[in-house]
């Protein structure tokens, strides 16, 4: 499934603007095999209807993972219409869910230019950078 538009390029008429991340460029394509995003769009966007802010993009280990599904959020079983993550792949997270992960110390790496500026309302962006993987 090929996404409409790069995070950064928008098509003529769309009126949302542009996304920026937390360095303050443009959103970065965060993962497109398996397609993440709130939107699965590829990116980590959000809208007031993302109550989970799904703007953190993450590098999906293995302890992650587990620490997800022992708080309730299996990202690691096949379901319609979700493939199941495994280790080494890129999700777009919930700012909480990686800001939890944090203080347990089990946070994935992220790709900044693919976080969501959104973010920022829940992590640090000198969070962020102490586990970048880029």
């Amino acid at each position: 499934m090929a996404r409409p538009f790069a995070c950064s390029a928008r098509p003529p008429g769309y009126a949302a603007p542009m996304a920026e991340n937390v360095m303050g460029g443009p959103l970065a394509l965060c993962g497109e095999d398996p397609l993440t995003g709130w939107t699965r769009s590829g990116c980590c966007e959000t809208g007031p209807e993302d109550l989970g802010s799904h703007t953190v993009c993450a590098v999906v280990t293995e302890d992650f993972l587990a620490f997800s599904a022992s708080r309730g959020n299996d990202l690691s079983t096949p379901r319609p219409g979700f493939p199941g993550l495994e280790p080494g792949d890129r999700w777009c997270l919930c700012a909480s869910r990686w800001q939890e992960a944090l203080e347990a110390g089990v946070a994935p790496p992220v790709v900044l230019e693919g976080c969501h500026a959104r973010a920022l309302e829940v992590v640090s962006l000198d969070a962020l950078r102490a586990l970048a993987a880029d």
